[in-house]
């Protein structure tokens, strides 16, 4: 039986079963409206949250710049599931395996921005363990 048959068949079937027809669109609904698990947030955008933070974690002493904790602030309430706590991570973890950044401003930089990031500001994260 070709497909177009089948489909025809299967749609003259529940044409014909209302209640059934009803929980197909049910169902095509709940696809619709349910959330992917992909992430949402990309490598861009994770890095431009945190590009006022460079020089301050590279060279800076105290408390972040402002601008450091908007972006830090950004990107906290951008990461919102398992991918893209997984993909910030990855971005922060390259970035910082190229600029080396100093550990302990990298590491207080939530606190001192008021604020607790999902994923640590690490060359040395294991990614695969975040989520």
């Amino acid at each position: 039986m070709t497909s177009k048959l089948k489909l025809v068949l299967s749609l003259s079937f529940t044409m014909s079963h209302p209640r059934i027809l009803v929980l197909a669109m049910a169902a095509l609904m709940l696809l619709l409206l349910t959330p992917e698990s992909e992430a949402a947030i990309t490598c861009s955008d994770v890095l431009k949250d945190l590009r006022p933070c460079v020089n301050y974690l590279t060279n800076g002493t105290g408390k972040p710049p402002a601008a450091c904790c908007s972006g830090a602030k950004a990107l906290s309430s951008a990461v919102t599931n398992s991918a893209d706590k997984k993909t910030a991570c990855s971005c922060i973890k390259n970035a910082a395996q190229k600029m080396n950044p100093n550990a302990q401003l990298a590491q207080a930089l939530p606190g001192n921005c008021g604020i607790s990031l999902p994923v640590p500001v690490s060359p040395n994260v294991d990614c695969s363990k975040v989520g």
